[in-house]
């Protein structure tokens, strides 16, 4: 059993500085990042270095690198009871990416469904692409991580990255521990507006197929107006005969706090009209103070501030688990 100093189960999670969160990642994941933080040790990243996987505008990556911090602390995520930093702030991500890199192998990450799918067509690939699994993984091994709450697009990658801890376990010497991949609650998962049956999505070439999380209140109301139902009329949640207005129902029951089944009562005989429109109202009312904290944080000097120490704390945990890993393979002098 490996000794650690923690008193709480930890957990780590990274998201891409790729362009603004939509509800889909807010209702999906991030409002149970805050509550995690409550009785566990966490640890939040901004993952700036899977994000140049694919080209990026270096003054837009940073400036996106503060949107999404400021989104974060925004939300609820306290940067005093959780740690939240910037990746590419603490080398031991590319350090550690490095070492589980030589203990991994082509086959297992060529399986990969998400590198398959990104890759599908074209004749050659980013490397970083292919290996991005295995960072991925030195993201999660480096901080002694109990705990990582993800999608179940995800599954694959936490079981890869377990796979290559206990493989050095076995056969090496016991050096990581092993995590569990937390998968999202059921009944949060939002999608796309215009397409009810793929995830919503910051990719999304349809402006009203996503709704972000500051977005003004005109593009809202524009987006919720326009999402697909169908031609039914009937305020019902069936995901399978009615995704289109089960989606609207899930959205406006994890905002309001309101079970489908009140929901169904309180639009009985009434249109799509009605409902869409206090929908609106709804999810207005719930982004209104996020985005006021939104504004107070993201041009202020404590927003560096909270980023460089939670990067100083960060560094200090990944520290300790590279001396380790680096005993293990015979890396350094050992002092």
């Amino acid at each position: 059993m490996i000794k650690t100093n923690k008193t709480k189960p930890r957990v780590f999670s990274g998201v891409q500085p790729s362009g603004n969160l939509h509800l889909g990642n807010y209702l999906g994941a991030i409002r149970q990042f805050v509550e995690l933080q409550e009785d566990h040790e966490c640890i939040y990243c901004i993952v700036d270095m899977h994000a140049i996987t694919v080209p990026q505008d270096p003054k837009a990556l940073r400036e996106h690198v503060l949107d999404l911090a400021s989104l974060y602390m925004a939300v609820g995520i306290d940067p005093r009871k959780s740690i939240i930093f910037v990746q590419s702030d603490v080398p031991g991500h590319a350090e550690l990416n490095w070492i589980l890199t030589c203990n991994s192998y082509t086959g297992e990450l060529s399986r990969m469904t998400q590198f398959k799918s990104k890759s599908h067509g074209k004749e050659s690939s980013p490397t970083g692409l292919f290996c991005y699994p295995v960072l991925m993984a030195a993201d999660i091994l480096l901080y002694d991580t109990d705990i990582v709450p993800v999608g179940n697009d995800q599954k694959q990658h936490i079981e890869l990255c377990r796979d290559i801890a206990t493989r050095v376990n076995n056969t090496i010497k016991e050096t990581f521990v092993v995590p569990e991949g937390r998968f999202m609650k059921a009944g949060a998962r939002i999608m796309a507006l215009d397409d009810p049956t793929q995830k919503m999505s910051k990719s999304a070439t349809n402006i009203h197929s996503t709704i972000s999380l500051l977005d003004q209140p005109n593009k809202i109301k524009k987006s919720i107006m326009k999402a697909t139902t169908d031609s039914d009329g009937e305020i019902r949640f069936d995901v399978e005969n009615k995704p289109g207005v089960s989606n609207l129902m899930t959205i406006y029951s994890v905002l309001s706090g309101e079970s489908m089944a009140d929901i169904e009562t309180s639009y009985r005989g009434k249109g799509y009209g009605d409902f869409k429109k206090d929908l609106v109202g709804v999810v207005q009312e719930s982004l209104a103070p996020i985005q006021a904290r939104y504004e107070e944080i993201r041009h202020s000097e404590q927003l560096i501030r909270d980023l460089k120490d939670g990067a100083e704390r960060a560094g200090a945990i990944a520290e300790v688990v590279m001396k380790r890993v680096k005993d293990t393979f015979g890396l350094g002098l050992g002092m």
